[in-house]
């Protein structure tokens, strides 16, 4: 009985709090219903998303074995339909070698497909790896803010665990269980980083606005699921 409840429940912390999460991908528990938690991906279907430029999904994206896979053409960004400015937000993901992809947040029309992105990155083999000191490698803030430990992804289509976390203007990145990036939005230090960033010209970057979330087609294979978010914005 002990092991039945094992493989059906996986116990962790989230915000100081136990939260059971149903063992089957892409799916919901009760307590975690209960706790605000809703799913981005259902696992069978695109529903809930569209492509930033308002091309046909299915032409960049499709859904297979559980998994919301992108098939690498090139400029077939995608976007929720909702949009989000404080949230806890978890995903699983992996990713060709090589390869190179991300998960964008705070993403308004206003500025294009960009925003706060968690860099997915094949540190080993991607050339970016050695760009930017460490702002380019896999949970970074991209192009923004290194890692504040060294993360690290696993091998090539392995399956990664990620988190992103805002909460005011607090926000945590986590790699496997670990946070490695933390900072304060519209911080001394935050807007120092900007400013020598590529993003020094968008308009508000570097603090909190609400925006869609975004999954990259940066032209390598990427694949999603298990994508879950909180809005804490009333919380």
């Amino acid at each position: 009985m002990v092991c039945m409840m094992f493989l059906r429940v996986l116990v962790i912390i989230m915000l100081g709090a136990a939260v059971v999460f149903a063992a089957q991908p892409n799916s919901l528990s009760e307590k975690e219903k209960s706790a605000g938690w809703k799913l981005l991906f259902d696992g069978s279907s695109i529903a809930g998303w569209k492509t930033f430029k308002g091309t046909a999904i299915e032409e960049k994206w499709k859904v297979s074995d559980g998994w919301l896979q992108c098939l690498g053409g090139g400029g077939g960004d995608i976007i929720t339909e909702q949009t989000y400015e404080e949230f806890d937000l978890t995903f699983e993901w992996k990713l060709e070698r090589g390869g190179n992809s991300g998960l964008k947040y705070f993403v308004v029309r206003e500025r294009g497909p960009i925003g706060h992105e968690y860099q997915i990155l094949d540190n080993d083999r991607h050339p970016d790896a050695s760009k930017a000191e460490g702002k380019r490698l896999t949970a970074a803030f991209y192009d923004v803010l290194a890692c504040d430990e060294r993360a690290e992804p696993r091998p090539p289509m392995e399956i990664n665990k990620s988190r992103v976390l805002v909460k005011g203007n607090h926000v945590e990145h986590w790699l496997n269980g670990r946070r490695v990036l933390t900072c304060e939005l519209g911080s001394e230090k935050v807007m120092a980083a900007v400013a020598g960033s590529k993003f020094k010209d968008t308009k508000s970057f570097g603090t909190r606005v609400r925006g869609h979330i975004l999954l990259q087609d940066h032209t390598d294979l990427v694949w999603f699921r298990n994508i879950r978010i909180r809005d804490l914005s009333a919380r």
